[in-house]
């Protein structure tokens, strides 16, 4: 048995329940793992709430770190005994042990620790693909990236500044601003206090950013397509404060030949070996100390309920895991 954190309903964090459940044997293309630290996302949120629907009961939690403990047949690109970190469906990370496929599951580096491989999987490669894999980016590019001071945010503050982009931030407080500044962003908008279109505006001298990295969705949707220069780029991949509302594609063509997209990390990890890749590229970042991971909150796996009001009170910064 292990203990794992599941729902039965859709809504707060009163829902997640933490109890005991066979953890049984991996079959082909499965592998079973001993989790020693999983990650806190807010993908884990919209499932719970129901804005991503689940089928009920449905254990939570999509990315974690730990030690193989057995592999089916077909699975060669690990074994028993390796130190293992992956972001991957099916959800059920929040539990002390799981079966689950092995494909999305990557090699962990000794450099790299289990609390650090736990916290940068899910966030680390959605950085890698809103940087190398949507749209081209180059160095002396300028990026607009909102919430720069949560988990994703702090790691693209970074990845831009080892890339030579210029990345604006925008964060709700001063402090978090700061935050951002000290990872590398170049300037950064206390979006409570300023208008972020007019100030990126004067930041771009008129001409707007390249991209946009929207993860807060329905606040600040409108305000990102007036940052873009034309023919520049929405990258939307969340929806932290609520759904984007339906869009008039000819907005798009009043505003400047603007290009949407709505982008998902299962899509980009979905195969095998794209998958591996982007991790050993993730990997690489981290050892060479480009990209530090900044563990700010920590929680035992019984406190999930507390990690996801703090979550959704935008309480935390940096990367949130579950202890065990």
């Amino acid at each position: 048995m292990a203990r794992t954190v599941i729902i039965e309903a859709h809504g707060g964090p009163e829902v997640l329940k933490l109890v005991g459940r066979p953890v049984g044997d991996p079959g082909p293309g499965e592998l079973r793992i001993r989790h020693m630290a999983c990650g806190l996302n807010f993908i884990d949120v919209y499932q719970r709430t129901g804005l991503y629907p689940m089928t009920l009961p449905a254990a939570l939690g999509m990315e974690a770190a730990g030690v193989v403990e057995a592999v089916g047949p077909g699975v060669t690109h690990v074994k028993p005994g390796d130190r293992v970190a992956y972001a991957a469906q099916p959800p059920g990370a929040y539990a002390e042990a799981r079966v689950m496929p092995a494909a999305q599951v990557c090699p962990l580096p000794d450099g790299i620790s289990f609390d650090e491989g736990a916290a940068m999987m899910l966030k680390g490669m959605t950085v890698h693909y809103l940087f190398r894999r949507t749209t081209p980016l180059k160095a002396g590019d300028t990026v607009l990236f909102h919430a720069a001071a949560g988990g994703v945010g702090l790691l693209a503050c970074q990845w831009a500044r080892a890339e030579g982009i210029t990345l604006i931030a925008t964060a709700g407080s001063d402090e978090k601003c700061r935050l951002a500044l000290d990872h590398g962003a170049a300037h950064a908008i206390n979006y409570r206090t300023e208008d972020f279109v007019a100030r990126v505006k004067d930041l771009t001298g008129g001409k707007g950013v390249d991209v946009v990295m929207d993860a807060v969705g329905k606040d600040t949707f409108d305000g990102s397509l007036n940052c873009l220069k034309p023919f520049g780029m929405l990258i939307s991949f969340g929806n932290a404060s609520g759904k984007v509302p339906p869009l008039d594609i000819g907005v798009l063509a009043a505003k400047g030949s603007l290009k949407v997209t709505r982008q998902t990390i299962f899509t980009h990890i979905a195969d095998h070996a794209t998958c591996q890749q982007m991790a050993q590229e993730l990997f690489d970042m981290v050892l060479s100390a480009k990209v530090k991971i900044r563990i700010d909150q920590r929680f035992p796996l019984a406190e999930v309920a507390e990690a996801h009001r703090a979550l959704e009170a935008r309480a935390t910064t940096g990367q949130t895991i579950l202890t065990l």
